[in-house]
Protein backbone atom coordinates (compact mmCIF):
# COMPACT_ATOMS: atom_id res chain seq x y z
CA UNK A 1 0.00 0.00 0.00
CA UNK A 2 1.41 3.31 -0.88
CA UNK A 3 1.96 6.58 1.36
CA UNK A 4 -1.19 8.42 0.59
CA UNK A 5 -3.45 4.67 1.03
CA UNK A 6 -2.25 3.62 4.32
CA UNK A 7 -2.77 5.44 7.59
CA UNK A 8 0.03 3.92 9.61
CA UNK A 9 -1.00 2.48 13.05
CA UNK A 10 0.39 4.69 15.40
CA UNK A 11 -2.28 7.55 14.28
CA UNK A 12 -4.96 5.77 15.56
CA UNK A 13 -6.37 5.83 19.00
CA UNK A 14 -5.04 3.70 21.11
CA UNK A 15 -8.01 2.24 22.09
CA UNK A 16 -8.77 1.97 18.58
CA UNK A 17 -5.26 -0.44 18.34
CA UNK A 18 -5.86 -2.43 21.35
CA UNK A 19 -9.09 -3.09 19.51
CA UNK A 20 -7.96 -3.47 16.26
CA UNK A 21 -10.20 -1.37 13.91
CA UNK A 22 -11.07 2.36 13.55
CA UNK A 23 -15.25 3.28 13.28
CA UNK A 24 -16.49 5.85 11.09
CA UNK A 25 -20.24 6.68 10.32
CA UNK A 26 -20.32 4.22 7.15
CA UNK A 27 -17.46 1.82 7.84
CA UNK A 28 -15.42 -0.22 10.00
CA UNK A 29 -11.55 -0.19 9.18
CA UNK A 30 -8.81 -2.95 10.51
CA UNK A 31 -5.66 -0.56 11.63
CA UNK A 32 -3.61 -3.14 10.74
CA UNK A 33 -4.47 -3.77 6.49
CA UNK A 34 -7.36 -1.41 6.23
CA UNK A 35 -9.27 -3.95 5.40
CA UNK A 36 -13.20 -2.30 5.45
CA UNK A 37 -16.69 -3.74 6.12
CA UNK A 38 -19.45 -1.04 5.23
CA UNK A 39 -22.26 -0.93 8.15
CA UNK A 40 -25.79 -2.41 6.79
CA UNK A 41 -24.05 -5.09 4.89
CA UNK A 42 -24.39 -8.66 5.91
CA UNK A 43 -21.05 -10.78 5.10
CA UNK A 44 -20.43 -14.56 4.84
CA UNK A 45 -17.27 -15.79 6.64
CA UNK A 46 -16.43 -19.57 6.50
CA UNK A 47 -20.45 -20.60 6.44
CA UNK A 48 -21.34 -18.05 8.92
CA UNK A 49 -23.20 -14.14 8.67
CA UNK A 50 -21.63 -11.48 10.31
CA UNK A 51 -22.49 -7.33 9.98
CA UNK A 52 -20.14 -5.08 9.73
CA UNK A 53 -18.42 -4.92 13.18
CA UNK A 54 -18.99 -8.67 13.72
CA UNK A 55 -17.09 -9.36 10.09
CA UNK A 56 -14.08 -7.19 11.19
CA UNK A 57 -13.67 -8.76 14.24
CA UNK A 58 -13.48 -12.13 12.89
CA UNK A 59 -11.27 -10.72 10.14
CA UNK A 60 -8.66 -9.87 12.92
CA UNK A 61 -8.57 -13.11 14.64
CA UNK A 62 -8.63 -15.18 11.03
CA UNK A 63 -5.77 -12.67 9.59
CA UNK A 64 -3.91 -11.31 12.48
CA UNK A 65 -4.71 -13.72 15.71
CA UNK A 66 -4.65 -10.36 17.63
CA UNK A 67 -3.19 -6.66 17.72
CA UNK A 68 -0.56 -8.03 20.07
CA UNK A 69 0.72 -10.17 17.89
CA UNK A 70 1.18 -8.07 15.10
CA UNK A 71 3.05 -5.63 17.00
CA UNK A 72 5.33 -7.89 18.79
CA UNK A 73 6.05 -8.62 15.47
CA UNK A 74 7.20 -5.52 14.57
CA UNK A 75 10.88 -4.18 14.17
CA UNK A 76 12.03 -2.89 17.47
CA UNK A 77 12.74 0.66 16.24
CA UNK A 78 8.61 0.83 16.07
CA UNK A 79 8.07 -0.43 19.81
CA UNK A 80 10.78 0.54 21.86
CA UNK A 81 11.24 -2.92 23.19
CA UNK A 82 14.27 -5.49 23.30
CA UNK A 83 14.72 -8.61 21.57
CA UNK A 84 13.92 -10.24 25.30
CA UNK A 85 11.75 -7.88 25.89
CA UNK A 86 9.31 -8.76 23.01
CA UNK A 87 10.35 -12.61 23.92
CA UNK A 88 9.24 -12.33 27.09
CA UNK A 89 5.85 -10.59 26.28
CA UNK A 90 5.10 -13.11 23.36
CA UNK A 91 5.39 -15.65 26.26
CA UNK A 92 2.96 -13.85 28.63
CA UNK A 93 0.54 -13.51 25.45
CA UNK A 94 1.26 -17.46 25.36
CA UNK A 95 -0.24 -17.56 28.62
CA UNK A 96 3.21 -18.86 30.09
CA UNK A 97 4.48 -19.14 33.93
CA UNK A 98 7.17 -17.36 34.97
CA UNK A 99 8.56 -21.13 35.39
CA UNK A 100 7.39 -21.73 31.89
CA UNK A 101 8.90 -18.48 30.46
CA UNK A 102 12.32 -18.90 32.40
CA UNK A 103 13.03 -22.10 31.29
CA UNK A 104 11.90 -21.40 27.56
CA UNK A 105 13.90 -18.21 27.62
CA UNK A 106 16.94 -19.29 29.76
CA UNK A 107 16.95 -17.62 32.49
CA UNK A 108 16.20 -17.53 36.35
CA UNK A 109 12.61 -17.03 37.36
CA UNK A 110 14.30 -13.95 39.42
CA UNK A 111 15.25 -12.47 36.26
CA UNK A 112 11.57 -12.99 34.76
CA UNK A 113 9.91 -10.83 37.99
CA UNK A 114 12.83 -8.10 36.77
CA UNK A 115 11.61 -7.85 32.98
CA UNK A 116 7.70 -7.64 34.87
CA UNK A 117 8.83 -4.77 36.76
CA UNK A 118 11.17 -3.13 34.11
CA UNK A 119 8.19 -3.53 31.98
CA UNK A 120 5.52 -1.96 33.98
CA UNK A 121 7.29 0.91 34.55
CA UNK A 122 7.55 1.77 31.01
CA UNK A 123 3.86 1.02 30.50
CA UNK A 124 3.07 3.99 33.30
CA UNK A 125 5.97 5.91 31.52
CA UNK A 126 4.43 5.36 28.20
CA UNK A 127 1.00 6.57 30.00
CA UNK A 128 2.20 9.77 31.62
CA UNK A 129 4.62 10.65 27.81
CA UNK A 130 1.02 10.25 26.37
CA UNK A 131 -0.61 12.20 28.60
CA UNK A 132 2.01 15.17 27.95
CA UNK A 133 1.75 15.09 24.16
CA UNK A 134 -1.69 15.49 23.68
CA UNK A 135 -2.00 18.21 26.43
CA UNK A 136 0.90 20.13 24.82
CA UNK A 137 -0.80 19.91 21.30
CA UNK A 138 -4.22 20.96 23.10
CA UNK A 139 -2.37 23.56 24.66
CA UNK A 140 -0.67 24.32 21.31
CA UNK A 141 -3.02 23.55 18.63
CA UNK A 142 0.05 22.37 17.24
CA UNK A 143 1.11 18.76 17.12
CA UNK A 144 4.68 17.11 17.39
CA UNK A 145 5.32 16.64 13.71
CA UNK A 146 4.88 20.11 13.02
CA UNK A 147 7.69 22.00 12.27
CA UNK A 148 8.83 25.17 10.68
CA UNK A 149 10.07 23.53 7.85
CA UNK A 150 7.48 21.16 6.89
CA UNK A 151 5.38 18.22 8.48
CA UNK A 152 8.04 15.43 9.75
CA UNK A 153 6.93 12.16 8.00
CA UNK A 154 5.77 9.13 9.26
CA UNK A 155 9.05 6.58 9.75
CA UNK A 156 8.69 3.14 7.21
CA UNK A 157 7.16 0.18 9.20
CA UNK A 158 10.29 -1.91 8.43
CA UNK A 159 13.28 0.99 9.22
CA UNK A 160 15.68 -1.41 11.46
CA UNK A 161 16.92 1.94 13.35
CA UNK A 162 15.44 4.91 14.27
CA UNK A 163 17.84 7.81 13.63
CA UNK A 164 18.17 11.63 12.46
CA UNK A 165 18.59 9.79 8.84
CA UNK A 166 14.57 9.44 9.33
CA UNK A 167 13.82 13.04 10.20
CA UNK A 168 12.43 13.70 7.24
CA UNK A 169 9.96 16.76 6.05
CA UNK A 170 7.50 16.90 3.33
CA UNK A 171 9.00 19.76 1.89
CA UNK A 172 12.40 17.85 1.98
CA UNK A 173 10.65 14.90 0.33
CA UNK A 174 9.35 16.98 -2.56
CA UNK A 175 12.64 18.63 -3.17
CA UNK A 176 14.59 15.41 -3.08
CA UNK A 177 12.65 13.83 -5.48
CA UNK A 178 12.40 16.97 -7.71
CA UNK A 179 16.29 17.12 -7.66
CA UNK A 180 17.21 13.28 -8.45
CA UNK A 181 13.49 11.70 -10.38
CA UNK A 182 12.17 12.56 -13.48
CA UNK A 183 8.65 12.74 -14.33
CA UNK A 184 8.35 9.39 -15.37
CA UNK A 185 10.15 8.45 -11.45
CA UNK A 186 13.32 7.19 -13.02
CA UNK A 187 16.33 8.06 -10.88
CA UNK A 188 18.66 10.32 -12.64
CA UNK A 189 21.52 10.20 -10.02
CA UNK A 190 21.78 8.27 -6.83
CA UNK A 191 22.75 10.53 -3.66
CA UNK A 192 25.36 9.94 -1.36
CA UNK A 193 23.42 11.35 1.46
CA UNK A 194 21.54 8.60 3.82
CA UNK A 195 18.45 10.51 3.99
CA UNK A 196 18.48 11.55 0.76
CA UNK A 197 18.21 7.56 -0.07
CA UNK A 198 15.87 6.74 2.38
CA UNK A 199 13.19 9.85 0.41
CA UNK A 200 14.47 8.06 -3.20
CA UNK A 201 13.96 4.33 -1.95
CA UNK A 202 10.65 5.02 -0.14
CA UNK A 203 9.47 6.46 -3.74
CA UNK A 204 10.92 3.45 -5.59
CA UNK A 205 8.99 0.75 -3.43
CA UNK A 206 6.02 1.85 -4.68
CA UNK A 207 6.74 0.10 -7.63
CA UNK A 208 6.47 -3.54 -5.84
CA UNK A 209 3.12 -4.62 -4.29
CA UNK A 210 3.16 -5.77 -1.21
CA UNK A 211 1.94 -9.64 -0.02
CA UNK A 212 4.04 -10.33 -3.28
CA UNK A 213 7.13 -12.70 -4.28
CA UNK A 214 9.07 -11.60 -6.45
CA UNK A 215 12.01 -13.34 -8.11
CA UNK A 216 15.87 -11.68 -8.20
CA UNK A 217 14.93 -11.03 -12.56
CA UNK A 218 11.49 -9.37 -11.77
CA UNK A 219 13.47 -7.39 -8.96
CA UNK A 220 16.12 -6.77 -11.93
CA UNK A 221 13.58 -5.33 -14.25
CA UNK A 222 11.45 -3.36 -12.20
CA UNK A 223 14.69 -1.56 -10.75
CA UNK A 224 16.63 -1.52 -14.51
CA UNK A 225 13.37 0.77 -15.73
CA UNK A 226 14.57 3.08 -12.78
CA UNK A 227 18.19 3.31 -12.89
CA UNK A 228 19.64 1.50 -15.66
CA UNK A 229 23.04 2.49 -14.82
CA UNK A 230 23.34 0.56 -11.86
CA UNK A 231 20.18 -1.20 -10.63
CA UNK A 232 21.92 -3.74 -8.32
CA UNK A 233 22.70 -0.94 -5.60
CA UNK A 234 19.53 0.06 -5.72
CA UNK A 235 18.70 -3.76 -4.81
CA UNK A 236 20.91 -3.62 -2.37
CA UNK A 237 19.96 -0.30 -0.70
CA UNK A 238 16.26 -1.83 -0.73
CA UNK A 239 17.50 -4.52 1.65
CA UNK A 240 19.16 -2.59 3.84
CA UNK A 241 17.21 -0.02 4.68
CA UNK A 242 14.49 -2.20 5.06
CA UNK A 243 12.47 -2.03 2.42
CA UNK A 244 12.23 -4.97 1.19
CA UNK A 245 12.91 -8.73 2.45
CA UNK A 246 14.95 -11.40 0.47
CA UNK A 247 14.92 -15.28 1.12
CA UNK A 248 18.10 -17.02 2.79
CA UNK A 249 18.98 -18.16 -1.16
CA UNK A 250 18.48 -14.89 -2.88
CA UNK A 251 15.66 -16.78 -4.77
CA UNK A 252 12.64 -14.74 -3.53
CA UNK A 253 12.16 -10.79 -2.68
CA UNK A 254 8.98 -9.23 -1.02
CA UNK A 255 8.23 -5.69 0.03
CA UNK A 256 8.53 -5.45 4.00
Amino acid sequence: MGKDKIKMIWNYEVEEIIEGYHETQEQFCCVICEQKYDKGRIYEENSLLYDAEGAIRYHIKNEHNNVASFLLKQESAMTGLSDIQKQLLQCLLEGKTDKEIGSELGIAQSTVRNHRFKLREKEKQAKLFLALMQSIAKETNRTIEKSDTGTIEELHTAATMVDDRYNISDQEREKTIATYMDENGALKQFPAKEKKKIILLGEIIKNFKNNTEYTETEVNRILKRIYEVDFPTIRRALIEYGFMDRSADCSSYRVK
